[in-house]
């Protein structure tokens, strides 16, 4: 099935997504800044540029979006399959878990531990804060 809107929508709306200060991932940095916790964001040098970095304790949050990395849960919503032009989407869909795998064998490889926190959790509320805490205070 071929897409359901006009190139110039599916381009107006592609423009507004963002890849990085999403309505989540500021969620996770409010509620962990407001527990004392300090970070970097999107370190360049790191592999995938994790979104909260904590150098001293060689961490790294990554805060993804449940249909841009295609979450596995099978009680997420949000993951779902596109349903129109799907020999664009599945591709590209595919490469970006591949691309979020590839990141964390990296940084694990350098010796970062890594979290990944999905969006479903996010908009659920602070429940995803525990495992948080306990990730960065684990040593």
């Amino acid at each position: 099935m071929a897409d359901t809107v006009s190139p110039a929508r599916r381009s107006e709306i592609m423009s507004g997504i963002r890849s990085q200060g999403t309505k989540p991932e500021i969620a996770v940095r409010r509620l962990l800044h407001s527990l004392g916790y300090r970070y970097r964001l999107h370190v360049a040098e790191l592999p995938g540029k994790p979104d909260l970095v904590f150098p001293s304790r060689r961490k790294v949050i990554e805060v993804r979006g449940c249909f841009w990395h295609q979450h596995e849960d099978p009680e997420c919503r949000i993951a779902r399959k596109p349903r129109s032009n799907r020999d664009y989407w599945l591709p590209k869909l595919a490469r970006n878990v591949e691309r979020d795998g590839e990141h964390e064998r990296k940084l694990r490889a350098l010796g970062w531990d890594v979290l990944v926190v999905w969006e479903c959790e996010v908009r659920r509320g602070s429940e995803f804060l525990g495992r948080a805490v306990e990730f960065l205070e684990k040593r």
